[in-house]
């Protein structure tokens, strides 16, 4: 089986197994629960639990939510749905209710899997979503029979809760022919994977829709060329694996042959440990990432020694921390670019490329990218322009959205709505971002997205919210508030965390008299910020 042959999701865990031959595809490592996974077990119970969808109903073109925690279950539900020729919704499990509700409705999901711990908040967000038909649970049988149990405490609520363990199992008759599609149901390289939700400037979340062909040709682009042998190191799996980012780093997985040490979130401790247990050699992550191992105390008590390369990506990643950590633990770090709309990847460095400081690199075979003008033509050599871009892993529009899909896909180029430039070489170098768009830790928060939030408290009168640089986090959430009673920041901030995600909830207010506004009565965000952020 060779690259000829990948056209649809499912055709990555068969691909892995037929190409490379059985070997320990996983290891995850979550405190007592440490489970190891060979690449034949992942395609078997992809191929079983893909079954198991069917015999509860699922049919081709179905929605499915994936909102769990990092853990295997998210891998091999990924290739199951696919196999099942439904739609894969993946959610953050840090949002909280109303943003799961509106993703559920918009979506018109049919089935949700999750981890244990997120039930309860799925409870009430799903609690008037009449589309959803099942909800499907990892965990232990205890917890599973208890919430079965409490099905329909609610009398709005009409969903079933359902053992992960026992979809696997009803779908038993699927593991016979799992290393082939002999039984997967029929989709084309055109059909939709993937439905992306994102943070939208107007408030609502967007669904970036993603073809099995952009998400296939975007994971061929980031691994490079093609292998006739697998990579023997280990890799350590941090990303959420609901990220775009993650979403990519999963699938080039498969087309690598690695070895994953999969970890449900990352702690700086729990990685540094398994660097050293598992010698591993390489790891995919965001800036915060490096941050936060560059300035861990006491890192030389951990053998970091077989680290030889990190990729970073979602942000920018500041150049003294690059150089900092490259000195640190010895390794390189390889800098790249992409949004979610372009399944993740534009641009990235291979280990054979020239470091050229501050760059993303150069753009991925058979991507596309130009720096363009207001009037979309090319600017000369190093002038800065928007970031545009074409090519296979572009998505195909946001769901349901005719006019926002129109705006970004002009004249058949995806516009990124970031600033950069191109050397003479055709290194991309970004500079800033058009928008006001607020990359936390890797994650992108929309500052719209919190006024929104923030104007609807009664004591508010405006609101103006902006990104501020943060060593940590790459840039942190500053709202600027106008007023109408009092009111304190710390009740301010109580009220976000009821309706946003932690992620997005500001780290700080400042209560001002009145905001800066430009001649035709715009707040001036830039003015805003010339002002107050120093």
């Amino acid at each position: 089986m060779n690259d000829q042959d990948l056209h649809v999701l499912s055709d990555l865990s068969i691909y892995n197994c037929v190409r490379f031959g059985p070997y320990k595809a996983m290891i995850y490592e979550d405190q007592q629960d440490v489970r190891e996974y060979t690449n034949i077990d992942i395609a078997r119970e992809a191929a079983q639990l893909a079954t198991g969808l069917q015999a509860l109903g699922i049919k081709k073109g179905d929605r499915i939510i994936v909102m769990m925690l990092n853990c295997p279950e998210v891998l091999i539900a990924y290739q199951a749905i696919a196999r099942a020729g439904a739609l894969i919704i993946p959610v953050m499990p840090l949002l909280k209710a109303p943003e799961v509700r509106y993703i559920a409705e918009n979506s018109t999901a049919r089935v949700v899997f999750t981890s244990p711990v997120l039930l309860p908040l799925l409870s009430s967000a799903l609690a008037d979503v009449p589309t959803v038909q099942h909800i499907i649970s990892t965990g232990n049988p205890e917890v599973q029979a208890t919430r079965t149990q409490s099905t329909g405490d609610a009398g709005s609520r009409s969903y079933a809760i359902h053992a992960y363990s026992d979809i696997v199992i009803q779908g038993e008759a699927g593991a016979e022919h799992f290393l082939s599609s002999k039984d997967a149901v029929p989709v084309a390289e055109d059909d939709i994977a993937v439905i992306l939700y994102t943070s939208g400037t107007t408030g609502r979340p967007k669904g970036v829709v993603l073809t099995h062909r952009s998400l296939i040709s975007n994971a061929l682009g980031g691994r490079g060329p093609e292998r006739e042998t697998r990579d023997e190191g280990h890799t350590l799996a941090v990303l959420p694996l609901a990220h775009a980012y993650g979403i990519l780093a999963a699938n080039v997985f498969f087309l690598r042959g690695q070895t994953i040490v999969a970890h449900p979130r990352f702690d700086t401790s729990a990685v540094l440990s398994a660097i050293e247990r598992h010698h591993i050699v390489s790891f995919a992550g965001v800036p915060a990432m490096f941050v936060a191992l560059l300035f861990t105390p006491d890192t030389d008590k951990y053998d970091t020694s077989s680290l030889q390369t990190c990729v970073s990506g979602s942000a920018p990643l500041p150049k003294a921390v690059l150089e900092g950590f490259e000195q640190k633990f010895g390794c390189r770090i390889l800098e790249g670019y992409g949004l979610s709309e372009a399944s993740a990847a534009l641009t990235g460095h291979s280990l054979e490329m020239e470091r050229r400081p501050g760059s993303v690199g150069k753009p991925l075979p058979n991507v596309e990218v130009l720096v363009v003008d207001e009037n979309d033509q090319p600017v000369p050599v190093g002038e800065i322009g928007e970031v545009i871009a074409r090519g296979p892993n572009v998505m195909t529009g946001y769901y349901n959205m005719p006019d926002e899909t129109e705006a970004a896909l002009k004249n058949g180029w995806l516009h990124t709505g970031d600033m950069g430039r191109f050397d003479e070489d055709g290194y991309l170098y970004i500079v800033e971002r058009k928008k006001d768009l607020i990359i936390r830790g890797g994650f992108n928060i929309y500052p719209r997205d919190v006024e929104e939030v923030l104007s609807r408290h009664p004591a508010v009168s405006e609101v103006a919210v902006v990104g501020i640089p943060s060593e940590r986090m790459g840039e942190e959430v500053k709202a600027f508030v106008v007023t109408r009673a009092p009111v304190d920041a710390e009740t301010l901030l109580a009220y976000c965390r009821e309706w946003l995600a932690n992620y997005k909830t500001p780290s700080e207010i400042e209560f001002i008299s009145v905001l800066p506004r430009n001649a035709v009565g715009k707040i001036d965000k830039k003015e805003l910020r010339r002002q107050h952020v120093h």
